[in-house]
C-alpha cells in the first residue's frame, strides 16, 4: 500500500499549552498513555523532488514533538502519567546512517530523561500487537494514544521516503484496524493523530472499531514550526475533527 503526503506553512501554535480537558481523564496512572512516532524520510530521496515539494528534511520532526507531548502530559499529572513510547526504529537507522548522526540515541536519551517506557518498532502489525497485549489489558488499558508521523486518509505512514520517493513500505492501514481488542481500552480513551488528513477517514475507522474517537486533520498538518518548540497544527483551509 503507497500513499502521498505533502506539508505546508501556517501560523504556529504554542506548544506549551495545557493538557486538553477531554484528555484530564487519560491520565490516570493505573493506565496507559501511548505515543507513536513514525519515521522521518531520507535526505537523499526528497532532493529528487521540486523545491516546493520538499518537506520533512529534520529528522527530529516527530521525536521533538513527542518529546514536547511527553513533558506536556508529565506536568499535566505531576508526573504520575504512565507513558509508553513506540517508535518506529528502521526509519530512524537509515537516517543515521545518511546524516552520520546518532539519532538512535538522541531518542534513547529522552526515553531516559523523561523516565517513560520505550518499544521500538518496524511495522504496524507490531503496533497492533503493542496495543492489544503490550501490557495485561486486563488490568492495564489504553487510556490515551496519540500518533506522529506521515500520514494520509486511509493509513498511518510510518516510512516515508525511505525505500521509494513519496510511498511507504510500513504503515497502518484503516483495513488493519479490525485486529485490534476493543478491551485494550479504557472508557473515555483520549485519541488523537498529527498526521495529514486522518480525520478525513481513518479516525471514524478507529472509532468503529475501539469504540475510542480519536481527532484528526481535515487537511494536511504541519511541523514546520518544530524547531520552535511547538506541536503540529493544521494548514489553512483545514481543521481538526470533532
Amino acid at each position: 500500500m503507497t500513499r502521498r503526503l505533502f506539508l505546508s506553512g501556517a501560523l504556529a501554535i504554542c506548544a506549551w499549552v495545557s493538557v486538553p480537558s477531554e484528555a484530564q481523564a487519560a491520565l490516570n496512572p493505573n493506565d496507559e498513555y501511548i505515543i507513536v512516532s513514525g519515521g522521518p524520510s531520507l535526505v537523499s530521496q526528497e532532493s529528487y523532488r521540486r523545491e516546493a515539494h520538499r518537506h520533512d528534511r529534520w529528522w527530529g520532526n516527530f521525536i521533538r514533538t513527542a518529546r514536547f507531548r511527553i513533558e506536556q502530559l508529565q506536568k499535566a499529572s505531576n508526573g504520575a502519567v504512565n507513558i509508553t513510547w513506540l517508535v518506529y526504529r528502521p526509519g530512524y537507522e537509515a537516517r543515521q546512517n545518511e546524516d552520520g548522526q546518532p539519532h538512535v540515541t538522541n531518542i534513547e536519551s529522552v526515553r531516559d530523561k523523561y523516565k517513560i517506557r520505550l518499544v521500538w518498532f518496524s511495522s504496524g502489525e507490531e503496533v497492533i500487537n503493542y496495543i492489544n497485549g503490550g501490557q495485561d489489558r486486563s488490568r492495564v488499558k489504553v487510556s490515551g494514544f496519540e500518533y506522529f508521523g506521515h500520514s494520509n486518509k486511509f493509513c498511518f505512514i510510518f516510512d516515508y521516503s525511505n525505500h521509494i520517493l513519496g510511498a511507504s513500505a510500513a504503515f497502518l492501514h484503516q483495513s488493519q484496524l479490525g485486529s485490534i481488542s476493543r478491551k485494550a481500552f479504557a472508557r473515555g480513551a483520549y485519541c488523537k493523530s498529527w498526521g495529514c488528513h486522518t480525520g478525513e477517514s481513518f479516525s471514524a475507522e478507529w472509532r468503529r472499531v475501539t469504540g475510542a474517537k480519536m481527532i484528526g486533520a481535515i487537511g494536511k498538518t504541519d511541523y514546520s514550526k518544530t524547531y520552535e518548540g511547538t506541536l503540529p497544527f493544521v494548514s489553512p483551509g483545514g481543521r481538526w475533527s470533532s
